[in-house]
C-alpha cells in the first residue's frame, strides 16, 4: 500500500491515531488523524504539532500521567490501557489506549509513541446504568426479603403494643392522683412513639402496588420528617417546619408521596453536609386555589444545582455524586411518581446557593380533612353521638388482655358483648346468636379472619357488612388486597380504645 493510500486510511478511521515524539522534556506529536482531534474536542484544522493527547496537563490527574507511562516504559507496549483525558472545553473523556514506545537508535533519551485510541464513554456510561440497574434488583430482593421479616416482627410487637395501649387508657380515665396520672400519660405517648417506629419501619421496607385515597399531604410531609429526625439532628442540620394546616386532601399514594419526600429530603442532607457540615432544611406547604394545586416545598442551603445541570436532574442515571455514591435513580423515579399522580416535581437554585423542589398534587375537588384516609366524618353532630346502649358486639381476638381491654370499653358504653378467640370459636358464636357488629383480628391461629369472614359471609351476607378488622400490618400484603375487595372498615393495631368505639358506632349508624 503506497504512503498516500494508507495516511487516507488512517485519516478515515473512526479511531484516533497518533506518532509522538520525546526529545528529553517534552512529547511532539508529527501526525495524527482527524476522528483524535474529534475525540480531544480540538477544530480538524488544528495543526498538528498542537494535538496533544499524551501532554501531563491533558490526563485527568498527574499520578494517572505517571503511572501510564511507567507502565509503558516498564512493557514497551500497552493494549486497551484505560485513562482519563482533558477535552479542550475542560470534560473528561474515558480513552482506551493501544500503544507502544520505541527509543531512537541512536538516542535513547529520545523516545517514539505510536498510539491508537478509542472512545469508551458510552460503552462506560452502559456498563454503568446495568451495574445501578444490578444493584436496584439486588436491592428491591433485600427490601422483599426485610418486609416479609418485618411483618411477622410488625404483627408481635404490635399486639403487645395495643394491650399495653388499650390498657393504659383505660386505667388513665380512673381516678387517681397527679403522680399516676402523669406516669399514665408517658406510658400511653411512649407506646404510641413505639408504634409509629414499626409503622415506619414497614413503610421503608415494602414495595407496594399503589393505592390510593384521599390523604392529606402535611401528615405525609410530618411523617416523612419523623423519620430522618435523628439523622438531620446528628448532622447538625435544623428543620424549619412550615407545613400547613387544613389544607384540601389530594388523590395519591400516601407511601409513594412519601418515598418522593424521603428522596428529597436525603439528597437535601447530603448536599448540605457534603457542603459545610451543617445547613438548615425548611419544608413547607400551602394550597393555591387558582391552579387547583397542593404544593410541598424542600428547600436547603447547601450549595444548590448548577444551571447547566437543572436541565438534566431528573434524567435516568445522571448523578453529581461520587461514583459509587448514587445510582442516578432516585430523582427520575420521584418525578415519575409525581407525573403518575397528574402533578409535577420541579427544581429550582437561585445564584446565591441552596436548591428547592416543589411537589404539585392537583386538589381533589370538594375534598376537606373529614375525606382523609383514616379519617371519618362524625356520625351525628356534637353532644349527640349515637348510643350504643344494647349494641350487639362479637370480639374475636387470640390475645386476651387485648380483647379484654376492648370488651370492657365497649360494656362501659352500654353494648352486650361476646368473645372468642378465633376464627372457629367466631362462626360457633354467630351460629347461636345474632350480633349488631362484629370486631375481628385478621391474624389468629386455626381459623384466621380472612377464613372466618370467607365462611360467615356466605351463610349472613348482611353481616358481612358490619365486620370491623383489626391487624398489626397490612402493607403490601395479602390482607392489604383482602380488605380492598371486601371495602370492611378496618383499625391499625395499636388502637386507641376510643377509635374501637367511634368505629362500631360508626358501624351500626
Amino acid at each position: 500500500m503506497s504512503d498516500d493510500l494508507a495516511a487516507g486510511f488512517i485519516e478515515r478511521l473512526r479511531l484516533g491515531c497518533c506518532v509522538t515524539r520525546f526529545d528529553g522534556t517534552a512529547w511532539h506529536t508529527i501526525a495524527a488523524n482527524a476522528h483524535l482531534r474529534l475525540m480531544l474536542g480540538q477544530p480538524f484544522e488544528t495543526p498538528v504539532g498542537q494535538v496533544t493527547p499524551f501532554a501531563r496537563e491533558r490526563f485527568a490527574d498527574g499520578q494517572s500521567y505517571d503511572e501510564f507511562f511507567a507502565r509503558l516504559r516498564t512493557v514497551g507496549v500497552l493494549t486497551d490501557y484505560l485513562v482519563r483525558l482533558r477535552r479542550e472545553d475542560g470534560s473528561t473523556a474515558w480513552i482506551e489506549v493501544t500503544a507502544g514506545i520505541t527509543p531512537d537508535a541512536t538516542d535513547p533519551t529520545q523516545l517514539q509513541l505510536d498510539a491508537v485510541c478509542r472512545d469508551v464513554g458510552e460503552r462506560r456510561a452502559l456498563d454503568e446504568q446495568s451495574r445501578a440497574l444490578q444493584d436496584e434488583l439486588r436491592q428491591s430482593e433485600k427490601l422483599a426479603a426485610l418486609g416479609h421479616t418485618i411483618s411477622g416482627v410488625a404483627h408481635e410487637l404490635n399486639n403487645p403494643l395495643a394491650t399495653i395501649l388499650s390498657w393504659a387508657e383505660r386505667l388513665a380515665a380512673l381516678p387517681g392522683d397527679e403522680r399516676m396520672r402523669r406516669g399514665l400519660g408517658v406510658i400511653l405517648s411512649e407506646s404510641e412513639r413505639a408504634a409509629r417506629i414499626v409503622r415506619q419501619l414497614l413503610t421503608v421496607a415494602r414495595k407496594r402496588q399503589s393505592t390510593r385515597g384521599m390523604v392529606d399531604v402535611t401528615r405525609i410531609a410530618r411523617e416523612s420528617l419523623t423519620l430522618r429526625t435523628h439523622d438531620l439532628r446528628a448532622q447538625n442540620i435544623q428543620v424549619i417546619d412550615a407545613l400547613a394546616t387544613g389544607l384540601p386532601a389530594v388523590f395519591a399514594d400516601g407511601h409513594q408521596l412519601k418515598q418522593v419526600l424521603l428522596n428529597l429530603i436525603i439528597n437535601a442532607e447530603q448536599a448540605m453536609r457534603s457542603a459545610h457540615g451543617r445547613g438548615v432544611l425548611v419544608v413547607r406547604s400551602w394550597h393555591a386555589p387558582a391552579e387547583g394545586l397542593v404544593l410541598v416545598e424542600v428547600s436547603d442551603d447547601g450549595p444548590g444545582v448548577p444551571s447547566e445541570v437543572e436541565g438534566r436532574i431528573f434524567d435516568p442515571f445522571f448523578t453529581t455524586k461520587d461514583v459509587g455514591q448514587g445510582t442516578g435513580l432516585g430523582l427520575s423515579v420521584a418525578y415519575a411518581l409525581m407525573r403518575e399522580h397528574g402533578g409535577r416535581l420541579r427544581v429550582s437554585s437561585p445564584a446565591t446557593g441552596g436548591a428547592t423542589f416543589v411537589m404539585e398534587l392537583p386538589a381533589a375537588a370538594g375534598a376537606s380533612p373529614a375525606d382523609l384516609v383514616g379519617g371519618s366524618a362524625p356520625t351525628a353532630a356534637a353532644g349527640t353521638a349515637l348510643p350504643l346502649t344494647g349494641t350487639r358486639v362479637l370480639v374475636i381476638e387470640d390475645e386476651p388482655q387485648l380483647a379484654t381491654a376492648v370488651a370492657e370499653s365497649l360494656l362501659e358504653e352500654g353494648c352486650v358483648v361476646d368473645r372468642a378467640s378465633d376464627g372457629a370459636e367466631g362462626l360457633a358464636r354467630i351460629a347461636e346468636a345474632s350480633y349488631d357488629v362484629v370486631l375481628c383480628d385478621l391474624k389468629m391461629p386455626r381459623v384466621d379472619g380472612m377464613q372466618f369472614y370467607r365462611a360467615m359471609a356466605a351463610a349472613m351476607p348482611a353481616l358481612a357488612r358490619r365486620v370491623i378488622f383489626v391487624t398489626g400490618d397490612v402493607v403490601g400484603t395479602e390482607a392489604e388486597r383482602f380488605l380492598d375487595e371486601t371495602a370492611c372498615r378496618w383499625l391499625s393495631k395499636p388502637f386507641r380504645l376510643t377509635d374501637v368505639v367511634r368505629a362500631v358506632r360508626d358501624t351500626i349508624g
